[in-house]
């Protein structure tokens, strides 16, 4: 059973795109977090939602929330996807699903495809939206909106 609104997220441990270590810990209770999963780097889909996140960045730092992206691509296509497209936030790896399985994200398309689901939690990391959703730049405005009310 997935993650609901009103729950609390895990903490979770990553490599970033850069390779560097990532700790959730170091990020609840500091600010509002946008966690969205998506199924692979370098895809339409994924490449538009990516680019839609980037360009909408300072929509959400401005409002003191972090983005974060997690796939289960290695630490090396995350660093090429992020470089290639300037993504300004967090790439995560999650190649053995761990943090996708903590969260309960759903399979789509039918079981073949991993899940396009964004979380919003506030700065305490609990879970304010979940939006679940194939339509990649579905996820942007609905994020925004989210975090605008957190802040207001």
């Amino acid at each position: 059973m997935g993650l609901k609104v009103g729950d609390t997220i895990p903490n979770f441990k990553a490599k970033d795109a850069n390779g560097n270590d990532f700790d959730s810990q170091n990020m609840v209770g500091h600010k509002p977090l946008v966690i969205y999963f998506y199924p692979k780097d370098n895809t339409p889909g994924c490449t538009a939602e990516a680019c839609s996140f980037r360009d909408q960045y300072e929509d959400f730092t401005a409002l003191d929330a972090e983005v974060i992206g997690i796939s289960s691509d290695s630490v090396s296509s995350h660093q090429q996807f992020s470089k290639q497209f300037k993504l300004p936030f967090i790439l995560l790896s999650d190649n053995d699903k761990k943090i996708r399985n903590l969260f309960g994200v759903p399979s789509g398309l039918f079981g073949l495809l991993p899940g396009r689901v964004t979380y919003v939690t506030d700065k305490n990391g609990v879970i304010q939206m979940i939006f679940d959703s194939m339509l990649a730049t579905k996820h942007i405005p609905k994020a925004l909106i989210a975090i605008k009310k957190l802040v207001s």
